[in-house]
C-alpha cells in the first residue's frame, strides 16, 4: 500500500532526526524537532474533524499542516486574498473546530470576522493522536484568486500519497538537498513543495528565493512572478540549482533564457495540473519546439479530448467540491475536466487556452466575469469588460474597459468599490474608459480587439 505523506516524513525523522528539515526567516529546525511539535499539535487537534489554517512561510504553519495531517483532520486552507464575506462562507460550509494562523496573522482574520483565533503552539499538548487512513480527508482547498462565491474542493489522504509517488519518480529530490519554497503556503503549489521535500529529507527553505539560492539551493518552486525576480535581480549565477519545479502560466521565452544565465545548471520543469486534477503532465525544458505544449502526460493519467475540453482520469483526482449539501460535483465515471481545450498525441498533451475566459495572474485564478459584475454594480457604469493582458513578470493581469452615462462615477469611487468588493489578485491594474466595448457580428465581446484598443492607449501612471 502506498504510504501517506506523514508516514513518509516519520520515516525521514527515523533515518536521520539531526537532519535540517525546515529553514525560515528567523528560526530553523531538525527532523527530530519538527516531528516533536507535529506530534504535540496532533495530540491538540485530536478528535477534530476539520481545522482551518491559515500558513505563512514560517515553521509554525508546517507544523500546523502537517499535524492535522497526521491526525487524520483536514485542513481547510484559507488564504491572505479572502475577502470577509468570503471567509465567513468557506467557515460555515466547512465548520471547522479551530481556526489556526501564526500570532501575527490573527488582525487580519479578525477583520476577516474570525473572533476566536490560535496558534499551533497554543495547541500543542501531550499526549495520543487518532491516525489517518487513505479515505481520510485531507484537504479543503479554495479556488484561488476569484472573486464571487468561494468553491471548495476536497482532497484525500490516497489521492495525495499518489501524488507524492509521481513527485517522487519524476523530480530528482533526495536527503541532503535543500528546496527553496519562496512563496506564501496558502499556495498549495508551495505547500506542496514543502511537503513533499520533507517526505524525501530534503531541507525546506522558507525565505525569499535569493537567499535560499545564497544558501545553495538545489531546486526551487517557482511561478513566473519569482522566476523574473530571479532572472532580473543582477546577481549570480547559482550553480547548485538542478531544477526549477512550476506551476500556473508558462514563462515566454525571453524569461527562460534569462533564467538560464542566472541557474545554469538547472532543468527547467513546468508541469500542468489543477486544483481538481493535481498532476497532468510535466514538460522539461518548457516547450523548446512548442510553444503550447504541456509536455507528456505523468504516470497513470489518461486524457482524452471530447468537444475540444481535455478530460482527465486518474488516482489524483479530487472527490468533489465541499457545499452545504455535502461533497457534489466531483469526476464522472472516473473522469474530470477543467474546461481546458486541447489535443493528445500518444501520451504527449498541447493546450489550447481556456473554455471559460479564466486568466492566471502570478499563478492566481482570476474570473473577468467577477470583475465584470463589481464594476457594473456601480450606478453609472453601463457595460464593463476585463480580459488578460501579457505581463513579462506576472505572466497576465486583469485590465478593464468600462462604458459609462452621464452619472459616471468618479475614478476615486470605482476605484474605492474594487479595492472593497475585489480580491487582490482581480483587481484590474487599469480602467479604461470607452465609448463603446467591440463586438462581433454575434454580439459577443470581441475581446482581441479590445486587447488592441488598450494596447492603443497607453497608461498615464499604472491607473487610467
Amino acid at each position: 500500500m502506498t504510504e501517506l505523506l506523514t508516514e513518509r516524513i516519520a520515516g525521514q525523522v527515523a533515518r536521520d532526526a539531526g537532519a535540517l528539515a525546515v529553514v525560515a526567516a528567523r528560526d530553523r529546525v531538525d527532523y527530530g524537532q519538527f516531528w516533536s511539535r507535529v506530534d504535540r499539535c496532533a495530540a491538540g487537534l485530536d478528535g477534530m474533524g476539520r481545522v482551518a489554517v491559515l500558513p505563512s512561510s514560517d515553521i509554525e504553519s508546517l507544523v500546523a499542516v502537517t499535524a492535522a495531517m497526521r491526525a487524520g483532520v483536514s485542513v481547510v486552507l484559507l488564504h491572505r486574498h479572502l475577502l470577509a464575506e468570503q471567509c465567513a462562507r468557506v467557515l460555515a460550509v466547512a465548520a471547522p473546530g479551530a481556526v489556526v494562523a501564526a500570532a501575527h496573522q490573527h488582525p487580519r482574520l479578525r477583520r476577516l470576522g474570525c473572533e476566536s483565533v490560535t496558534t499551533a503552539s497554543e495547541l500543542e499538548r501531550e499526549g495520543p493522536s487518532r491516525s489517518a487512513t487513505p479515505d481520510s480527508e485531507l484537504l479543503v482547498g479554495i479556488t484561488s484568486g476569484t472573486t464571487g462565491e468561494p468553491k471548495l474542493f476536497v482532497r484525500d489522504q490516497k489521492s495525495w500519497a499518489a501524488t507524492l509517488d509521481r513527485s517522487d519518480r519524476t523530480f530528482d529530490i533526495g536527503a541532503g538537498d535543500r528546496v527553496s519554497v519562496p512563496g506564501v503556503l496558502d499556495h498549495t503549489h508551495f505547500l506542496y513543495g514543502a511537503l513533499h521535500a520533507l517526505t524525501r529529507g530534503a531541507a525546506v527553505d522558507l525565505r525569499p528565493a535569493l537567499d535560499a539560492l545564497a544558501d545553495n539551493a538545489t531546486h526551487l518552486y517557482s511561478v513566473p512572478t519569482i522566476a523574473w525576480d530571479v532572472a532580473r535581480a543582477g546577481i549570480g549565477p547559482f550553480a547548485t540549482v538542478r531544477e526549477v519545479l512550476s506551476s500556473a502560466a508558462r514563462w515566454p521565452k525571453s524569461g527562460r533564457e534569462a533564467l538560464r544565465r542566472v541557474l545554469p545548471n538547472a532543468s527547467l520543469v513546468h508541469f500542468y495540473g489543477a486544483s481538481e486534477l493535481s498532476f497532468v503532465s510535466y514538460d522539461r525544458d518548457l516547450g523548446a519546439d512548442d510553444e503550447n505544449s504541456a509536455g507528456e502526460l505523468f504516470d497513470g493519467v489518461d486524457a482524452r479530448i471530447r468537444d475540444g475540453l481535455v478530460f482527465v482520469r486518474s488516482d489524483m483526482l479530487f472527490d468533489g467540491y465541499l457545499t452545504d449539501g455535502g461533497v457534489t460535483g466531483g469526476p464522472v465515471d472516473g473522469w474530470m475536466t477543467v474546461g481546458d481545450r486541447g489535443r493528445v498525441h500518444g501520451n504527449r498533451l498541447t493546450l489550447l487556452g481556456r473554455d471559460s475566459d479564466m486568466l492566471i495572474r502570478a499563478g492566481l485564478n482570476v474570473e473577468p466575469a467577477a470583475v465584470e459584475t463589481a464594476l457594473t454594480a456601480l450606478a453609472g457604469i453601463t457595460e464593463a469588460a476585463c480580459i488578460g493582458m501579457p505581463d513579462a513578470r506576472m505572466g497576465q493581469v486583469p485590465v478593464a474597459a468600462i462604458v459609462v452615462d452621464a452619472d459616471a462615477p468618479s475614478t476615486a469611487d470605482i476605484w474605492r468599490h474594487l479595492r472593497a468588493t475585489v480580491p487582490s489578485p482581480s483587481m484590474p491594474v487599469r480602467v479604461l474608459t470607452v465609448r463603446e466595448l467591440p463586438r462581433t457580428p454575434r454580439g459577443k465581446l470581441d475581446r482581441q480587439a479590445l486587447a488592441e484598443i488598450i494596447s492603443s492607449h497607453p497608461p498615464v501612471g499604472s491607473r487610467s
